[in-house]
């Protein structure tokens, strides 16, 4: 196995180094060349880097886990809400292009601060990106890291190997920027789907096929093959909610809404759009049956135990060292774009000369990263929980970020205070110091509710006032 592991994982670092070495090559100097690639993304890298950034440790160590202890419903809270995120990218994506070609684009935080014309919208914004992703980040990082220590436990403690996927991270996105990532992401594409499905395949076979696996798991458990579930969590407004967050990452996720503006045109988008629906259904459809099979042969064992078994333990030798190679890569292919991206942002908030500020975000990016891996080492193993809260705190920024690209003026700004006044009230409920319902509805969709209501409010108050004139619009434009 280790012998196997080697040879897999020195091709895999082999492309890497190539990888970077053709990015750092090719690339257009400057910032916009190391933050945001040239700007010019095709269809087919579009969708692969799009695909890996969403689909990781969470999918393939996380919805395997979900459907083993929840059932079926999982399908619903993930498959069906990325069908309609398709749709949102298609609908909604050309207007932010197009705002983004209008305002000049460095970042969602400083797109927000123009569009507002306050500085409180992008501090809003990256603050919003920064509480809820560096959390995120650190799902990947604790996911691999329980992974390789229950596939080689007593090896390295679970610090260890935190401590080296995060310096694999920042080596290879510092050295090539964006468009070394983009290259990481196709590759890591490539792999989460050989890997899962020859995974999903094995075991299908080994519980008998489709309809087998459906009537043992009904021997098991019959309240996995229904909704709420055995632990009653699929309810309708966890689904809604779920539906919300999720269909709202594209804009209020920093490291997915720079993916959609640096699309070369709006052909290569909906091409982009289309594939990724594909890309979601086939990903997600054979951790269905890995968690089936969890759930038929191993029911009682923890998380940890579970994966090691199930993906590795059980699996052919080679397979295992594919699995454990494209999971370290899928981690990477997340991580370091969602680091990546919160240092774009904090240095779209910042003014001053391009290679200066370029500096500071290269800083900003291993300080954050830092403190991703602080927090892996104390974070959750329930991975899909604690990506779904990062989904749900993102998306109270998506009534702000709609308004103002769907207005030619800036919207009133007590939208900015009511989106801070919800994301403080979240955060609350997460410490347990504000309660998680308000009444009979949760919290996260209350708190939506109400702003996309303030949102509406906001642009109509606006727009009920006289609109600048040309020559107030330039001038405005020219002090953004």
């Amino acid at each position: 196995m280790i012998q196997t592991l080697l040879i897999v994982g020195i091709i895999y670092v082999a492309a890497l180094v190539f990888f970077s070495l053709r990015a750092r090559k090719t690339a257009v100097q400057g910032s916009k060349g190391y933050l945001f690639a040239g700007a010019n993304l095709g269809a087919v890298l579009g969708l692969f880097t799009f695909a890996a950034t969403l689909f990781s440790t969470f999918t393939l160590l996380g919805m395997p886990d979900f459907f083993r202890q929840h059932g079926i419903g999982a399908w619903i809270f993930l498959a069906v809400a990325d069908m309609m995120m398709v749709f949102g990218i298609i609908w909604v994506g050309h207007q932010l292009r197009k705002k983004a070609q209008q305002k000049g684009f460095n970042g969602m935080a400083g797109l927000m601060s123009h569009c507002f014309r306050s500085p409180l919208a992008g501090y809003i914004t990256f603050g919003g990106a920064f509480i809820f992703l560096i959390p995120y980040v650190a799902i990947q990082i604790r996911g691999v890291a329980i992974f390789f220590d229950g596939a080689f436990p007593h090896t390295l403690p679970i610090w260890a190997w935190a401590l080296i996927m995060v310096g694999v991270m920042l080596l290879y996105s510092e050295t090539g920027g964006l468009k070394a990532i983009i290259y990481s992401d196709t590759l890591q594409g490539i792999l989460l789907l050989l890997a899962i499905w020859l995974i999903g395949a094995n075991c299908l076979g080994e519980l008998g096929g489709l309809e087998a696996m459906f009537q043992e798991v009904g021997k098991v458990n019959e309240a996995l093959l229904s909704t709420p579930g055995p632990k009653g969590l699929f309810t309708f407004q966890f689904f809604l909610a779920t539906f919300i967050a999720i269909g709202t990452i594209p804009y209020t996720q920093p490291q997915v809404s720079t993916r959609l503006i640096i699309m070369k045109d709006q052909r290569a988008l909906k091409r982009m759009a289309v594939g990724m629906g594909a890309f979601a259904i086939l990903v997600i459809l054979p951790t269905l049956f890995v968690g089936m099979y969890g759930a038929v042969l191993y029911p009682d064992l923890s998380t940890q135990d579970f994966l090691s078994k199930a993906l590795v333990q059980d699996q052919p030798q080679l397979l295992a060292a594919v699995v454990i190679i494209g999971l370290f890569a899928a981690a990477i292919s997340t991580a370091d774009s969602q680091i990546f991206a919160l240092g774009s942002e904090l240095r779209s908030l910042l003014k001053g000369e391009d290679r200066r500020l370029l500096t500071v975000a290269k800083v900003a990016i291993f300080i954050f990263a830092m403190l991703a891996y602080i927090f892996s080492l104390f974070s959750s193993d329930e991975l899909v929980m604690l990506a779904r809260t990062s989904f749900a705190g993102t998306s109270l920024m998506a009534p702000m970020i709609f308004a103002a690209i769907y207005t030619s003026s800036p919207p009133a700004r007590w939208l900015l205070w009511a989106t801070l006044v919800a994301q403080l009230l979240f955060i609350g409920s997460l410490l347990g110091w504000v309660p998680n319902h308000l009444g009979a509805l949760r919290l996260d969709l209350a708190l939506f509710t109400a702003l996309a209501a303030i949102a509406v409010l906001a642009s109509r108050a606006q727009s009920g006032k006289q609109q600048d004139t040309p020559a107030q619009v330039q001038k405005a434009e020219e002090a953004d």
